[in-house]
C-alpha cells in the first residue's frame, strides 16, 4: 500500500469557498441589520429567528470537527457502540427543551448567568461566569487546533494556513453580522457536512464492495457488537457510560451553556425554541449515523491492512483523512468537499463560541459596570469583544500546539467544568429551598472533585484493559512493521509506579466526570442548605424554579389574568426589572400564584417574557 496524495487546486478552491460564502453571509447582515437596534439585534438576533435555521445551527456548533474526524475512528477501533450517544442526545435535548428553557427563556435573559444573581447572588454569577470563559477559550483552540493537524499530516494541508484562516473568518462574520449572521451561516455549514458526509458513505461502499459488505465484515471483526451492559465505571465506553455519562456530559455542554441558550432565546417564541431543539435532535442523529456508518465503511476497506498499525498514519485521528484522500484522491475537489465538511463543524463550533463569549462578557461584566451605554457604544464594545474573543480562541490554538498531551486534558474539560456548573443551575431550579451558602459551598466541592479525578487521569491515564479496543490486521499489508510494539511499551511503563488510585479513581470512563462534578455540587449544596438553615421558597419570584411535575406534563406557569393586572401593553423580562429591586438576599417576596394548563399553551408572539412592566407596581402593592 503506498502512501495517498495530496491536495490539488482543486480541492483549495472548493475549501476556499467555504470561507468565502461564511464571510459574505456577516457582510450581508451586517449591511441589513445596520439600522436596527444593535444590543438586542446583535447578540440575540432582535429575538426574532424562526426555528428552522436555530434547529441547524444548534446541531452544526454541537458537531465540531472533532465529531467528523474522531467519532469515525473511534468506530473504526471500538466499534458501533459509539451508537448509543443518540440515547444521551434524545435526553439533553428533552431535559434543555423542558426544565432549562422555560426558566431562561420567560426571565428575558440574555446572559444564561444572568439567572444565577437572580436566584442567589452576583458572586455565583461572576464564578459560573468566568468558569465557563476559560473552559471555552481552552475548548475552542483545541477544537481549532486538534483537526488542522490531523488533516495537515495527512493532506498537506497547511496547518497555520488552516487555523489562521478559521480564526480570521470567524471573528469576521461575528463581528460584522452578530448573531443572526453565525445561525445562517452555520445552517450554510451543516448543508455542507451532510452533503461532505454523504460523499463519503456512497463512495466508500462502493469502493469496500458493497453496503452488505461493509456490513459483514464489520460483523465478523466484532463493530457491531453494540450492548455491553458492563456497569463497571472503568470502562471507557459502555451502554451505561454513553447513555448516563454521556446525558450528563452533554447536558452540561448543552442545556446551560450559553451558546446554546443564546440561540433558543433568539426564537419568536417559547414554542418555536421548544421546536428548534426536537428538530436539532432530527439532525444530531442524522450526523451521528453518518458518522458511525463511516466507521463501519473505512473498517471495511481496511480490514486487511489497518494504515495505523502498519505506519502510514503516526495517530488515530488521521484515519479518516487518510481514508478520504484514498477513496477521493482521483476526483479534483471532492477531498477538498470532505475538508470543508471538517471545518464547517469547526466554524460553526468557534463561531457559536465567540458569540456566547461575548454576550456573557457584556451581559455579565460591562453592562453591570457601565448601565447608561448607549446603543452605539454598546454595539462597538460587543464587537470589540468579538474580535477579542477570536484572538483569544486562535491563540488558544496555537499554543495547543505546543502543549502536546495538555490537548487530551483539554478535551475533557467541558466534563470537568460542565457538571459541576450544570449542578448549581440545578439547584437553584430544581431545589426552591436551596440557600446562598449551599450553592457556593456545592459548586466548590464539585469543582474540586471533577477536577481531581480528571487531573489525575491526565497525570495517571488509564490502563489500555478499560478501553477493550478491537483487533486491527495487518496481513494484507505490503510493508513490514511492528505494529505495537511501542503500544506495549508504552502500556509497561503506564503500569509502574501506580497507586490504587491510579487503578481506581483515575481511571474512571472520561465520560463519568460530569457526573461526578454534578453528583457532588448537588449533594454538597443540598446537605449544606440543611445544615446552615433552608431558605423559604416563598421568598422566590415565580418563574425561577421547575417542578418534575411541570416537565413531564409539559405544562407552561402563567400568571393569572388579575397577577398580571390589566395593562399588557409589553411583556417585559422579570430579570431586569428584579435587578432594580433588590434586596439583601439576593430575592423578592412575590406570593402571587401560578397556574398550571397543559391544553393551552398559546405563547404571545414576538415576546420573550411571560411577565408585565406593571409587574413592579404588584410586587409594591403585596409587600
Amino acid at each position: 500500500m503506498e502512501t495517498v496524495g495530496r491536495f490539488q487546486a482543486g480541492d483549495y478552491v472548493v475549501f476556499a469557498c467555504l470561507f468565502v460564502v461564511s464571510s459574505g453571509i456577516g457582510v450581508f447582515f451586517a449591511i441589513k441589520e445596520r439600522n436596527k437596534a444593535p444590543s438586542k439585534e446583535f447578540l440575540v438576533g432582535g429575538r426574532q429567528m424562526s426555528c428552522g435555521p436555530v434547529a441547524l445551527s444548534l446541531t452544526a456548533s454541537f458537531m465540531s470537527a472533532v465529531t467528523v474526524i474522531g467519532a469515525p475512528a473511534d468506530v473504526y477501533r471500538f466499534g458501533a457502540s459509539y451508537v448509543i450517544f443518540g440515547v444521551a442526545y434524545t435526553f439533553v435535548v428533552f431535559f434543555t427543551a423542558e426544565l432549562f428553557l422555560p426558566v431562561f427563556y420567560r426571565s428575558g435573559i440574555t446572559s444564561t448567568y444572568e439567572y444565577l444573581e437572580l436566584r442567589f447572588c452576583k458572586l455565583v454569577r461572576v464564578a459560573a461566569t468566568l468558569i465557563y470563559i476559560i473552559q471555552t477559550i481552552l475548548y475552542t483552540g483545541v477544537v481549532v487546533y486538534a483537526p488542522a493537524l490531523a488533516l495537515n499530516q495527512v493532506t498537506g494541508f497547511d496547518l497555520w494556513g488552516s487555523i489562521f484562516a478559521t480564526g480570521i473568518v470567524c471573528t469576521f462574520y461575528c463581528t460584522l453580522g452578530g448573531l443572526k449572521a453565525v445561525v445562517w451561516t452555520d445552517a450554510f455549514q451543516m448543508v455542507v457536512m451532510v452533503v461532505g458526509f454523504l460523499t463519503v458513505l456512497i463512495q466508500g461502499s462502493s469502493r469496500a464492495g458493497g453496503i452488505e459488505n461493509v456490513w459483514s465484515t464489520a460483523r465478523t471483526g466484532g463493530r457491531l457488537q453494540v450492548f455491553d451492559f458492563d456497569v463497571s465505571p472503568l470502562r471507557r465506553h459502555t451502554f451505561w457510560t454513553l447513555s448516563v455519562g454521556g446525558t450528563f456530559t452533554w447536558l452540561g455542554i448543552y442545556g446551560v451553556n450559553q451558546s446554546t441558550i443564546q440561540r433558543c432565546i433568539s426564537c419568536k417564541t417559547e414554542g418555536h425554541a421548544r421546536w428548534a431543539l426536537y428538530l436539532n435532535l432530527l439532525g444530531l442523529w442524522i450526523i451521528l449515523f453518518c458518522a458511525v456508518v463511516s466507521g463501519l465503511i473505512m473498517y471495511s476497506y481496511y480490514s486487511h491492512c489497518d494504515p495505523w498499525s502498519s505506519g502510514l498514519i503516526s495517530a488515530p485521528d488521521q484515519l479518516m483523512p487518510y481514508f478520504v484522500m484514498e477513496i477521493l484522491g482521483a476526483f479534483p475537489g471532492l477531498p477538498g468537499l470532505f475538508v470543508a465538511c471538517a471545518f464547517s463543524g469547526t466554524l460553526s463550533t468557534v463561531a457559536a463560541s465567540i458569540n456566547a463569549l461575548a454576550t456573557v462578557m457584556y451581559e455579565d461584566f460591562v453592562s453591570q459596570c457601565f448601565p447608561d451605554l448607549s446603543n452605539r457604544a454598546a454595539s462597538w464594545i460587543s464587537k470589540a469583544l468579538c474580535v477579542a474573543f477570536g484572538v483569544a480562541c486562535t491563540t488558544m490554538a496555537v499554543a495547543a500546539s505546543y502543549m502536546g498531551g495538555i490537548v487530551q486534558a483539554a478535551l475533557s474539560i467541558h466534563g470537568m467544568c460542565g457538571g459541576p456548573v450544570l449542578g448549581l443551575f440545578s439547584l437553584g431550579i430544581l431545589f426552591p429551598f436551596t440557600n446562598l451558602k449551599g450553592a457556593v459551598g456545592g459548586l466548590i466541592v464539585g469543582i474540586s472533585l471533577s477536577f481531581w479525578v480528571g487531573v489525575g487521569a491526565f497525570i495517571y491515564p488509564a490502563p489500555s484493559n478499560n478501553t477493550h479496543a478491537l483487533e486491527l490486521n495487518t496481513a494484507g499489508c505490503n510493508i513490514t512493521a511492528a505494529a505495537f510494539e511501542p503500544t506495549s511499551a508504552t502500556v509497561t511503563q503506564l503500569t509502574s509506579d501506580r497507586n490504587w488510585l491510579a487503578d481506581s479513581w483515575y481511571s474512571m470512563s472520561y465520560l463519568y466526570y460530569s457526573a461526578v462534578g454534578f453528583i457532588g455540587t448537588v449533594a454538597a449544596g443540598l446537605l449544606i442548605t440543611l445544615l446552615t438553615g433552608p431558605m423559604d421558597p416563598k421568598l422566590l419570584k415565580p418563574g425561577m424554579t421547575r417542578s418534575v411535575k411541570d416537565v413531564l406534563c409539559f405544562c407552561t406557569e402563567k400568571f393569572t389574568e388579575a397577577d398580571l393586572g390589566e395593562g399588557k401593553e409589553d411583556v417585559g423580562d422579570f430579570g431586569k426589572a428584579w435587578e432594580k429591586h433588590p434586596d439583601q438576599g439576593c430575592t423578592l417576596r412575590m406570593d402571587e400564584k401560578f397556574r398550571c394548563s397543559c391544553d393551552n399553551q398559546q405563547e404571545n408572539g414576538n415576546t420573550n417574557a411571560g411577565f408585565d412592566h406593571n409587574e413592579t407596581s404588584i410586587v409594591q402593592k403585596k409587600l
